[in-house]
């Protein structure tokens, strides 16, 4: 008898008794299925494999139709209809549950429409079964998308959020967290005042209506200063007051809502929650939630950082209230859940992100060791993670001037990374070890002996540009005031072809980042001008081309400065590049030099100049023979329409080509 029972509960059986003509064998089973997969997702993947979710779908959609009025005779019938609608839309709810898979099967078996017909049922529990399960699948990004936009659909939103029962107002909040998405959504939201509704719930709503409120706000208010400042503004009473009142609120899921609100308020308005002692609040409370054992936890570093990413203010702040010393507390514990994990990480990153001071406290508590521990997990998010906190860190240039960071401990781990299955993490790993090989210290060839500068190379071929273009920025980095013997292993393995074909990939990252490596390469002593001609003049060539044909600044930028190196050169280099600069000239309107001179970026203004005065410089033979082609060119011309320049840089050199052009004759 035991094992019979036990077969009864087996999947393939529930999946049988599903199909039973007896109700009361139908419902027991729904009981079961719904029973046996909450919060069970291998459970949930089985019961997928066997098709429950379309049989689910189908008792849903007969019970749905059998619905009568109920008479005299037919009440029990009509209970038992309703107990099956109760149960099966609570099923298919489940499924739906923090897992994706689950909705796609919810939707493609066709129940969404019939759950929501479950709304108009006059038996209240099955009205509230039918809005938890569309409360389910509205958590997932995979949920219909709801137009705001059509009268009737914005109806039959202000009745689901005027609804007595909690589960139907919250559902019309879900949809707008889910579905709310442009501006227009937004205006249109506030003018049919659902923000006033929004607003009165957070006043005196339940729990789940307050919450649900908080997400649908946030929403609403996401990068809309307009609607922000009129729901700040005399149409709603108390608008901001009602959001932060809720940050002393009893419930900790509650708090950390109330404060992603608020983050998203001050993000989109920065003039707004200007006051210290909300900054503070904000910070202090985000740093407590870490403390909470669940999701809010998990959640609590995310919003933590997003309040204090790129803000200067209150990274200090948050230093003051010892953020890195109790996000350095929770990594010490140990056996993290990755969502957590890769939260502190993150923003531990936006800490140390701007201030040496905040980077000096992570460095003196050791939260290295914990964070390069991080770059081995299983986990590929808290990897990435762990990757962009490094990046952050070894942003210090007195700390790279030190060498604390070109260590075996740092660079080992990051260059195996360089192979990661996860493109995400490729990607970081390379940001990372861009700014380690930066190092100003003798250190690099720790860098090369763990293979890390082949792997660069290979890495500057991916078939992701992502990869390509970063790969080429580490090697950039690297070359970076190196000694011309490491330069000359670097383009050894680089080749001229391999780097001409870059400076002329499909991707503008990709050409920007091959050009900066070609003007780091070049910079320094003669020896390395000379890579310049190699494979009879490959890379120049390539240059030439893409400064004529480029419409974008930093392709022009890094370009010309790579020329500019190359001019700085003897008297062939020279003539080189003022064979790049105007090939086969008919006449000055060919010349993309006048082009940059007239630019508005002052970089690229400052790079074509400072070219020139390397190929004026009056202590160079054929300096003359070059300023009468320029001069011929109209762009002396224009360096004369440039002596006030609003960019100081170019002014002064703007000064030294017009006083070389003076040694000559030229008044």
């Amino acid at each position: 008898m035991p094992s019979a029972t036990v077969n009864n509960h087996r999947p393939s059986e529930l999946l049988s008794r599903l199909a039973s003509s007896e109700p009361e064998v139908k419902l027991r089973a729904l009981r079961e299925v719904k029973n046996q997969i909450i919060g069970n997702r291998t459970k949930k993947l089985s019961f997928l494999k066997l098709g429950a979710v379309p049989a689910v779908a189908g008792i849903l959609a007969d019970s749905a139709d059998d619905v009568i009025d109920c008479n005299n005779n037919d009440c029990n019938v009509n209970n038992n209809i309703n107990s099956i609608l109760v149960q099966s839309a609570a099923a298919l709810g489940s499924f739906a549950c923090g897992f994706d898979a689950g909705v796609q099967a919810v939707l493609d078996a066709g129940a969404f429409p019939n759950l929501l017909r479950l709304l108009s049922n006059s038996n209240e529990k099955v009205v509230d079964a039918g809005a938890r399960a569309l409360r389910m699948i509205y958590q997932s990004k995979l949920a219909p998308k709801y137009d705001f936009l059509q009268q009737k659909n914005m109806e039959f939103l202000i009745s689901l959020l005027n609804s007595e029962n909690e589960n139907v107002s919250g559902l019309g909040a879900s949809i707008i967290t889910n579905s709310c998405e442009t501006s227009l959504e937004q205006k249109a939201l506030f003018d049919a005042g659902i923000l006033r509704r929004l607003n009165s719930l957070l006043e005196c709503g339940s729990l789940s209506q307050k919450d649900a409120s908080l997400e649908s706000l946030a929403s609403i208010f996401k990068n809309n200063s307009e609607v922000v400042s009129k729901f700040a503004g005399p149409e709603i009473e108390r608008p901001l007051g009602s959001i932060i009142d809720l940050l002393k609120d009893r419930y900790p899921r509650t708090r950390l809502l109330a404060c992603m609100c608020l983050i998203v308020i001050r993000s989109t308005s920065p003039n707004l929650l200007q006051d210290i002692g909300i900054k503070s609040k904000l910070i202090h409370i985000l740093i407590e939630l870490l403390d909470d054992p669940g999701q809010v936890g998990d959640e609590a570093p995310f919003a933590f950082s997003s309040l204090i990413a790129q803000k200067e203010d209150l990274q200090k702040l948050a230093l003051e209230a010892n953020a890195i010393d109790k996000l350095h507390h929770h990594l010490q514990k140990g056996s993290l859940h990755p969502r957590r994990y890769e939260g502190i990480l993150l923003a531990l990153a936006d800490m140390c992100s701007k201030l040496e001071s905040c980077r000096s406290k992570f460095l003196s508590l050791q939260v290295l060791n914990l964070v390069t521990d991080a770059l081995t997990v299983d986990s590929a998010d808290v990897r990435t993670a762990a990757c962009i906190c490094l990046k952050s860190v070894t942003r210090s240039i007195k700390n790279l001037s030190a060498g604390y960071f070109i260590n075996e401990m740092v660079v080992v781990p990051l260059v195996q990374l360089f192979l990661d299955p996860s493109t995400s993490v490729q990607v970081a790993a390379l940001g990372a070890i861009s700014n380690v090989v930066v190092d100003f210290t003798t250190h690099k060839c720790i860098f090369v002996q763990c293979g890390g500068m082949k792997q660069l190379v290979q890495l500057a071929t991916s078939m992701e540009s992502a990869v390509r273009s970063n790969a080429l920025w580490a090697l950039k980095n690297f070359v970076f005031l190196a000694d011309n013997r490491l330069k000359e292993s670097v383009f050894s393995e680089l080749t001229a072809s391999l780097l001409s074909s870059l400076i002329c990939d499909p991707e503008p990252s990709v050409q920007e980042q091959a050009l900066a490596l070609v003007r780091n390469l070049v910079d320094g002593c003669i020896n390395s001008v000379e890579f310049m001609f190699a494979e009879d003049g490959l890379i120049l060539g390539a240059i030439g081309r893409q400064l004529q044909s480029t419409v974008k600044a930093e392709i022009g930028i890094q370009g010309m400065y790579a020329l500019c190196n190359v001019a700085s050169g003897n008297e062939f280099h020279k003539e080189a590049v003022m064979h790049q600069l105007f090939p086969q000239m008919v006449d000055k309107n060919q010349s993309f030099m006048i082009n940059f001179l007239q630019s508005n970026d002052s970089q690229l203004r400052t790079a074509t100049v400072w070219t020139i005065v390397n190929l004026t410089c009056r202590s160079s033979p054929g300096a003359f023979g070059r300023l009468v082609k320029l001069r011929n060119a109209g762009i002396v011309s224009q360096i004369k329409n440039m002596v006030n320049d609003p960019c100081v840089d170019v002014k002064l050199r703007v000064r030294t080509v017009l006083g070389q052009s003076m040694a000559f004759g030229d008044n």
